[in-house]
């Protein structure tokens, strides 16, 4: 039999880290619990002494989730490793990772510390987690620049100390896939102790490298990769956990080991996040793309329906494709609306959040005929947008004509409180944020506005995403209405609620 290959998904913590793309902890939930149907191993819930609020989040998808193991990062100090301890006492299964940068530059620029003094560090920070688990991963930040006789020497100290995973990362995306693939075979053979860890893969997507580091690591004895849903990261991204679970699965002739992952999961998770982050899919994204699947080229077409495999080497329904389908009318009932958002993932807390969601797709199919997964899926994802929404769009009325200036009369709630603005610019969605800028007078920058059609036909949901700049912060905000100018007043409305609800968050990277 081959060896397992462990997922360890870190979407709700490094994923989080995208410009935009912070979640709410209910956002965080859901999310949680179809990585948890997918069967992934390991679910990095985020970095507990971040912000009470990702706090919070590890401590919720730790009580909620029961099949994976719940992880929390923290870096090497005594007050992050209780911090994660305390979040993660309600999990069935909990993982402390923790990790300090290596490289010569980190250590000296960044830490300023001696490498005998990181050494130290780093074994008193497992150490202390073991009063917690004894699941403890150990990362030397910018491993792949760091050097390895270094590496041999922490590593072998960390595993000593209690580590029973090694998480090698390429921080900054540095390394190509032969240099880091002979890197992790180096260190496994060095450190004399290395039989007692799993080594793990966690690569940056900086040169669009992550996922053949991440390969190239497996295939020299890494049997752990680090990875998020649609490869969501800081900067390019991190390592794309479909393209590594279908190429180790498609290619079972190179590669000794397979994964647990119900890989029919994977386009709903990948749409989930697309709608929770407003990060869009490209259409030429391996495996969840739109035309991942699809053939236009003549010779193609004549080829697959002679016989799939000339020109596919996966069948699309391994990955969730056969889900794309028209499920619900304006005639569906409540029971039908649950059962299939239960079969995409989407669980309510109360019967208060089934009722608003239920009401939402009513009004959506007296507007539109066919409803499709994916309008489910961002009906729900504007339904729960926001924990404390302190504006909320009323009315929205826009007035346009050829050659002349458009006009935007805006409604808003605030606070429970009504008041209108309007506004002339030369376009209606302009006019539109022109009024709500007036009635808010909050400084905020317009750095993104994109559009998207969610489904196919003229009555489709429109998609807006907007990103923010506050006070050096950056912001998303998503919106999906059947007309677009409601939508983007939509998303522009739940980027300022984030602005007006945000506290102070301190990411690391790995």
């Amino acid at each position: 039999m081959s060896d397992k290959l462990i997922i360890f998904d870190t979407t709700l913590r490094d994923g989080e880290q995208s410009p935009g793309a912070s979640m709410t902890k209910d956002e965080k939930v859901r999310i949680a619990k179809v990585l948890e149907k997918m069967r992934v191993d390991i679910i990095e819930a985020g970095f507990a002494i971040a912000s009470p609020g990702d706090f919070a989040a590890v401590q919720a998808v730790a009580n909620v989730v029961k099949d994976s193991t719940i992880c929390s990062l923290a870096r090497a100090l005594d007050k992050d490793i209780d911090r994660a301890g305390e979040a993660l006492k309600g999990a069935n299964s909990a993982r402390i990772h923790t990790f300090i940068a290596t490289s010569d530059i980190h250590m000296k620029m960044k830490l300023q510390m001696t490498p005998d003094q990181v050494v130290e560090q780093a074994v008193r920070s497992v150490k202390r987690a073991t009063k917690y688990t004894n699941d403890i991963e150990f990362s030397p930040e910018d491993a792949g620049r760091s050097n390895e006789d270094f590496l041999c020497r922490i590593i072998e100290k960390a595993i000593a100390a209690g580590a029973t995973t090694i998480n090698i990362p390429d921080t900054v995306g540095y390394n190509i896939p032969h240099q880091f693939g002979a890197t992790m075979k180096s260190l496994i053979e060095r450190i004399p102790n290395s039989d007692k860890a799993i080594f793990s893969a966690h690569c940056h997507n900086d040169l669009g490298l992550a996922v053949a580091n991440s390969l190239s690591a497996v295939l020299n004895g890494a049997r752990q990769v680090e990875c998020t849903i649609n490869g969501l990261g800081e900067r390019a991204g991190n390592t794309a956990l479909e393209e590594v679970v279908m190429a180790v699965r498609t290619r079972q002739d190179e590669f000794d080991c397979d994964t647990n992952i119900d890989a029919t999961h994977i386009l709903s998770a990948s749409r989930l996040v697309s709608s929770v982050t407003g990060f869009i899919v490209q259409p030429n994204k391996a495996i969840v793309g739109a035309n991942a699947f699809a053939h236009e080229a003549g010779i193609h077409q004549d080829g697959v329906l002679k016989h799939r495999e000339t020109y596919e080497i996966m069948r699309a329904e391994d990955v969730g494709w056969n889900a794309n389908q028209l499920v619900l009318g304006k005639h569906s009932g409540r029971n039908a609306f649950k059962a299939r958002l239960i079969e995409l993932g989407v669980e309510f807390d109360s019967e208060e959040s089934l009722n608003e969601a239920f009401r939402r797709f009513k009004e959506l199919a007296d507007k539109k005929h066919e409803i499709f997964d994916e309008d489910l899926q961002a009906l729900v994802s504007e339904t729960q947008v926001v924990e404390s929404e302190h504006i909320k769009l009323v009315s929205l009325k826009v007035t346009c004509e050829t050659g002349e200036k458009n006009q935007a009369t805006v409604v808003l709630s605030i606070d429970g409180n009504e008041k209108s603005m309007t506004a002339e610019t030369s376009g209606s969605v302009d006019a539109t944020f022109s009024a709500i800028n007036k009635l808010l007078d909050m400084q905020v920058n317009l750095q993104l506005y994109s559009v998207s059609n969610v489904t196919q036909g003229t009555d489709s949901l429109g998609e807006v995403n907007v990103r923010l700049e506050h006070n050096g912060k950056i912001i998303n905000g998503q919106g999906a209405d059947t007309d677009i100018v409601i939508a983007s007043a939509k998303a522009y409305l739940h980027a300022l609620n984030k602005v007006l609800a945000d506290t102070d968050r301190a990411h690391p990277q790995i």
